[in-house]
């Protein structure tokens, strides 16, 4: 495991509110020079402090009105259904990330639709038809008050 100093926790935080700065825009925020910034970024990346980069999508332009978080339980917590549901949860475009719970719900969805007909088709006749899902729990969101943020990096 890579030893992060001060300089890569900053690289990181700077990383994560605008991946797109360039290298020589990046050292002159950091003192670096580019070739010390493309070495550092690409050790960081390496070693897999930074997964992938990408751009966030304003889902009000893309027409995609409606989000949810859904949560399902399961028929029983056995390895079967919850392949099974992992399956299928990956073959949906409109589910966005899935997260695994403690608790009585085994999973948490986040989901975007078009309008309530697209999430009431997608929970009704492809979440609930599952054999694996015993029910669920929609939650839609009326206002979206903090976006994703970045992750707390505080290493330095």
């Amino acid at each position: 495991m890579h030893t992060l100093d001060q300089t890569d926790w900053r690289l990181l935080a700077l990383l994560q509110t605008n991946s797109q700065l360039t290298s020589q825009q990046t050292g002159q925020e950091l003192g670096l020079s580019t070739s010390q910034v493309g070495r550092r970024r690409q050790k960081l990346q390496s070693a897999n402090y930074i997964t992938s980069y990408t751009a966030r999508l304003n889902p009000d332009q893309l027409g995609l009105a409606v989000q949810a978080f859904v949560h399902v339980y399961l028929q029983g917590h056995s390895t079967e259904h919850s392949k099974a549901l992992a399956r299928l949860i990956a073959l949906q475009p409109e589910i966005v990330s899935a997260w695994t719970l403690t608790g009585e719900a085994y999973y948490l969805l986040r989901i975007y639709c078009d309008n309530l007909q697209d999430l009431n088709r997608l929970t009704q006749d492809t979440l609930l038809s599952n054999p694996a899902v015993a029910r669920i729990q929609s939650q839609i969101v009326m206002d979206h008050t903090k976006a994703d943020a970045p992750l707390p990096v505080t290493g330095y």
